[in-house]
């Protein structure tokens, strides 16, 4: 069954491919597949999380990934692609299949490593395939290939991005759409709409600011904000002496809805900066899901509400995603041929030139142009830097958190280390990546201890059984932090200090990958230590992580010592120290 494409940007004029996206449900292979809704409860949950869907269908995909040029708002960049594209291309699997993909690194003038990350999947079974160099890996180096292979181990919206350095901000991220039972019902599946805010500097340049001693640019401004990769750039914003192509009012992206039909929207966050305020004009959103967790729908419905439980505001009708989160919404559509304006604007804590994103939402083809109003409550949304209201968020299937083995608290911070260089902190350590040495590979060999330069940041959890992080922000700066190989429960957030005993939904707290920590505040989350890995978790704007706000969670390493690990790792590390012998690797930053 065909849906609405998923538009990409391919060349630097305003030319679109079109992905064809497709519910994959005529292969979709778990026989006991309800044929309605499923009821709030229903075990399928509980399956999601423990992986145990027996599909098998290997869905294969080769990329080729290169430096090239592109003008998605109108402004021509060096960027880094795939196969060309700009979002890269769709994966798209049934739950519980086998998904492959070989990156071939074409990467020259320079050339460069990379490695690429599949955001939200839990890797159970294959902690090798999370794809962090100097974590689980060595990076692929240039002119080499390595096939990543995993399985498809929970459903619904996600993306993929490359994990080296800072290169995901010049293009090297896309859609990953998980398809699996619905919890309520729908007519269409509109696909991935993927909202990044952008910058014309290359991730090079971004990395420099980042690092240097000014701390005005530790964060640098993104100079504007897409919608699946297209919106109209000002060009008169540029600077005088500034002499690259641009071609102002180059068009954004358009979404034919169906009057009276439910719209199925997949948003995603996949920005380095910036906080995402979404909505459209006119129309009311139902929530469904959140990351790679579905929850018992609540309607966003256009009023502002406080809630003391979350510290942060309820704004309905406006949608928060921070970067990594998705937030799977149905939108109904409404009886008319009008067009209506989607919005996706950067949040007041995000550090940009031209926050606004607009597409057009239209119902028939003689009207494209759009004369709609913003919801009223849009600019009051913009100060809220928080997850929208935690309390809201009730997974469809209730898991209740253990009591805690283990507790540790994590404090974020921002210091300069002995050459004025601002670096980025967790519990007052800057982590940097050890690329010869992937922390997983000598986990595996049993080798736990590391040398005495504390920028390793590992913790080592040992073999407690359920792990608790009181994360600590004193600082000015929102931080979306971002774990892998886990959905964690989110317990309490909160200004200041936690008091040590409120839990929000104690019985079935939300559960996400990622989460928003704001300024001056706290935030509590668990996990089940059932997945042996080193994983990390990090801030995931691009310039924090690129400072050192990582850390390694090193769990159950005597089961690790077990795993038989494929010897394609051991080769892309001998590949790797080859291709060292003649190139220099300019690691400015956490190298991740």
């Amino acid at each position: 069954m065909k849906f609405s494409p998923f538009y990409a940007l391919l060349t630097g004029s305003v030319v679109l491919a079109q992905f064809d996206y497709q519910e994959l449900r005529t292969d979709y292979c778990v026989t006991s597949e309800p044929t309605t809704p499923l009821p709030y409860g229903a075990p399928w949950g509980l399956k999601t999380a423990n992986d145990t869907n027996p599909c098998n269908v290997i869905r294969q995909y080769e990329w080729t990934v290169a430096r090239g040029f592109k003008a998605p708002d109108g402004y021509q960049k060096e960027g880094l692609f795939i196969n060309g594209q700009l979002p890269g291309p769709l994966i798209e699997a049934n739950w519980g299949d086998t998904i492959q993909v070989t990156i071939h690194n074409n990467i020259s003038d320079p050339e460069d490593g990379t490695a690429f990350h599949w955001h939200g999947i839990t890797q159970t079974g294959s902690p090798w395939m999370d794809g962090i160099p100097g974590v689980q890996q060595c990076p692929i180096p240039s002119g080499k290939s390595f096939t990543y292979t995993f399985t498809a181990d929970l459903y619904g919206t996600s993306w993929y991005h490359s994990h080296y350095s800072a290169q995901y901000a010049d293009g090297l991220f896309g859609p990953l759409i998980i398809h699996g039972p619905k919890t309520i019902e729908y007519d269409i599946d509109k696909g991935p709409i993927i909202l990044s805010d952008y910058f014309h500097a290359t991730s090079l340049t971004l990395e420099e600011l980042a690092l240097g001693t000014d701390e005005s640019t530790v964060v640098p401004f993104s100079n504007n904000n897409l919608i699946n990769g297209r919106n109209s750039f000002n060009c008169s914003r540029t600077a005088a002496n500034d002499t690259t192509p641009c071609e102002s009012n180059v068009g954004v992206s358009k979404f034919r809805f169906t009057p009276g039909k439910r719209h199925r929207l997949r948003l995603i966050n996949a920005g380095g900066d910036g906080q995402q305020k979404f909505s459209i004009d006119g129309h009311n959103m139902t929530i469904i899901a959140i990351d790679f967790v579905p929850i018992k729908p609540y309607d966003a419905q256009g009023t502002l509400s406080f809630s003391p439980l979350s510290f942060v505001s309820h704004i309905s009708g406006i949608v928060t995603v921070g970067i990594g989160q998705r937030v799977d919404v149905i939108v109904k559509g409404l009886n008319t041929t009008g067009a209506f304006t989607m919005r996706s604007v950067l949040a007041f804590c995000s550090d940009d030139y031209q926050p606004l994103a607009t597409a057009i939402v239209y119902y028939s083809h003689k009207t494209l142009v759009s004369n709609s109003t913003a919801w009223p409550a849009l600019n009051d949304s913009l100060a809220n830097c928080g997850n929208d209201d935690i309390s809201l968020s009730v997974p469809w299937y209730p898991i209740t958190p253990t009591e805690p083995t283990v507790t540790q608290e994590m404090e974020i911070g921002l210091t300069q280390n002995e050459t004025g260089h601002y670096l980025w902190t967790i519990n007052n350590s800057s982590f940097r990546a050890n690329y010869n040495y992937p922390v997983l590979l000598l986990s595996n060999k049993g080798n736990n201890s590391y040398p005495d330069s504390p920028e390793w940041n590992v913790y080592n959890f040992g073999n407690n059984a359920s792990i608790r992080i009181v994360l600590v922000n004193p600082g000015f700066a929102v931080h979306p932090m971002h774990m892998h190989g886990h959905n964690f429960f989110i317990l309490a957030a909160g200004p200041g200090e936690w008091d040590g005993s409120t839990i929000v939904n104690p019985l079935n707290p939300i559960r996400r990958d990622t989460l928003l920590i704001p300024a001056y505040s706290y935030t509590v989350i668990q996990f089940e230590a059932d997945n042996p890995g080193a994983w990390p978790f990090h801030c995931h704007i691009a310039a924090h992580v690129a400072g050192g706000l990582y850390v390694t969670i090193l769990e159950r390493p005597d089961e690790i010592a077990k795993i038989k690990i494929p010897d394609i790792m051991a080769q892309t590390c001998e590949d790797y120290v080859e291709w060292q012998q003649r190139m220099v690797v300019d690691e400015i930053d956490s190298g991740v």
